[in-house]
Formats: structure tokens, C-alpha cells, sequence
């Protein structure tokens, strides 16, 4: 059954059916607004936009797997703000011709996603479009505690990472030569393994700045660096290349390195810590920071690519 054969509000009540109420979600889907609990006062908020053919392929990935990197990429947003992501508030544009059972994996993927963090989709809005759109706004609660923002960072202090880099930009390139091995770079674009809980983690050991790696670790760090007018440094002998990612790269004739410091889609947290904090796993140290600007490795400029620019 097409979507316009389901009709709109046939196609509510088919997606609703597929989504699970998380405790912050007081009232979902149903009225003309939802109800979320925030005990903090304060609510976090992130959007994001995912378009096919610029964020996704329905060849490379079900529409499961776009729903678990549509929640993926907000949600991870709220943890990089030392919250916990509470609700997902999700707008569906669609050709009239897309078969409808599409858009209710779509929601499988989306409330399975947020369901790993006990958030919940609350509701959204739909309309008919020519361009397949998925847009998605993530809630969080700080639970007391203030925001971690990227302008806080301190010469002195450590840089650390939390999750993994590289990889999904991995699968990105294997899949655009036309391959679908190896499986676990593949999968890690199709939905990515995000740390949610060293973000909050990150706030209680007293991060001074965190960023959700999605455009690229030397790109977003940079957005640290400028916003708390400091240089970072990284370490390129912190970062080790899997055998699988080093195996693809020699194949497809690519530095891994190139995907470790400049890929994104992982969702990874970095960030900066004062001297002498002990750092539990998943956390890892990468750099430092210093006096100055940017970013470099090995304390010399990097010469490949910095990350994702939408317009560039």
C-alpha cells in the first residue's frame, strides 16, 4: 500500500502503532501537542535534517537504518550537552508513491534508537514532498547540572574521546565504490554506535568543553578551539587503525587516517578535561590544548581533509 492509498491519518495510526512511550513522555502522539516531563527546569534542544541523497541512499540503507541515524544524530547532540536525551519530536516529508510500510520501519528505527537512552518519539508532523525528508528534534534533561559547552576549554587540559572515529566514513566510502564488505564499517554507516552515556559521564567528571563528533574529529574539535580561543593538539599514535579499516583503505587506496580525523556520521563525544582527572573507560585520551588556535596532529598542520561542509 502506497501512502497515499493509506492516506495521512492512516499512515498516523500505522506509524504510531510502532512507537514505545519512554518515562519522560507524558502525553504522545495524538493531540495537538505533547507533554514531557523536565524535573531539571530547563530543557536541552537539538534538531536535525536528513535528505536522501545527501544524507542517504534507500539503496544502501532500510528505512530502519535511517531511523536509527536520524534519532542517532540528535540524540547524540543532547548527550554532547552533558544531558539525557528525554523525547524526539519527528517531521516526515514523502513522495505520495513511497510504499508506506517504508515509513513505518522508518519508525521501528526511530523509537528503537531513542528507546537505548529511555526517550520515547512524543509526536511530529508529515507532509507530502518530492524529496524524501526526514527531520527530527531531540529533548534532554541536565538533571541538575549545568550544560557542557564547547567554549569552556583550558590550556592545560586533556583532550579526550568517548566511541569510536572512522568508521562510518568507512562504510560511506566502501559503499560509494560499490562494495558491501567489510560488514562492521558498513553497518557502523548504516547505524552508528553511539556512547550516550559519557555524555552525562563527561559533565559529572568535569568536562570543560564536549562536542558530538559528526562532521569530523578535527573539524568539530576546531569549533572547541575557536569557540574557547585555544589550540588543540592531536596525537597521532593515540589512534589505533583496526584491521579491517587499515585492510579497506589499502584496497580502496585511501589513508585511514583520512576517516579516523576526518570522517564523520560516527557520533563519537569529544571532549576536555582539567589536568589529572582520572578517566574511566570509555574515555581515552587523545591530545591536549594549549595556547593558540586550531587544530593540529603531532603539533604540525593536518594536509588532508578536516570534515563534512554542507556547502563546500
Amino acid at each position: 500500500m502506497s501512502i497515499a492509498e493509506a492516506g495521512e491519518f492512516g499512515l498516523i495510526a500505522r506509524i504510531t502503532a510502532r512507537l514505545e512511550s519512554g518515562p519522560a513522555g507524558l502525553l504522545g502522539p495524538g493531540d495537538d501537542g505533547a507533554v514531557v516531563a523536565a524535573p531539571d527546569g530547563r530543557v536541552v534542544a537539538s534538531t536535525d535534517v536528513l535528505v536522501e541523497g545527501r544524507h542517504f541512499r534507500r539503496d544502501w540503507c532500510s528505512a530502519e537504518d535511517v531511523g536509527h541515524r536520524a534519532a542517532a544524530a540528535n540524540l547524540a547532540d543532547i548527550a554532547a550537552m552533558g544531558a539525557r536525551p528525554t523525547a524526539l519530536l519527528v517531521a516526515l516529508c514523502v513522495p505520495a508513491n513511497l510504499d508506506a510500510s517504508w515509513a513505518e520501519d522508518l519508525a521501528t528505527g526511530l523509537s528503537d534508537e531513542a528507546a537505548l537512552v529511555g526517550a520515547s518519539v512524543v509526536g511530529g508532523d508529515m507532509s507530502s514532498s518530492p524529496t524524501l525528508t526526514v527531520a527530527v528534534t531531540a529533548l534532554g534533561d541536565l538533571g541538575g547540572r549545568a550544560p557542557v559547552v564547547r567554549s569552556g576549554a583550558q590550556p592545560g587540559d586533556v583532550v579526550a574521546l568517548a566511541g569510536r572515529t572512522g568508521y562510518a566514513a568507512a562504510g560511506y566510502t566502501v559503499l560509494s565504490r560499490g562494495f558491501r564488505t567489510p560488514k562492521v564499517l558498513v553497518e557502523s554507516y548504516r547505524r552508528p554506535a553511539v556512547p550516550y552515556e559519557a555524555g552525562a559521564q563527561a559533565a559529572a567528571l568535569g568536562a570543560t568543553a564536549l562536542i558530538d563528533v559528526s562532521d569530523g574529529l578535527l573539524q568539530d574539535l576546531g569549533h572547541v578551539a575557536t569557540a574557547s580561543v585555544v589550540g588543540i593538539d592531536l596525537r597521532r599514535d593515540a589512534f589505533d587503525v583496526p584491521d579491517q579499516m587499515r585492510d579497506a583503505a589499502s584496497a580502496l587506496g585511501v589513508d585511514p587516517f583520512e576517516w579516523l580525523l576526518a570522517g564523520g556520521d560516527d557520533h563519537a563525544l569529544a571532549a576536555t578535561f582539567p589536568p589529572g582527572v582520572s578517566l574511566p573507560e570509555p574515555w581515552r585520551v587523545i591530545g591536549s590544548v594549549h595556547e593558540g588556535t586550531g587544530v593540529t596532529v603531532d603539533r604540525r598542520p593536518w594536509q588532508g581533509g578536516m570534515g563534512w561542509d554542507h556547502f563546500r
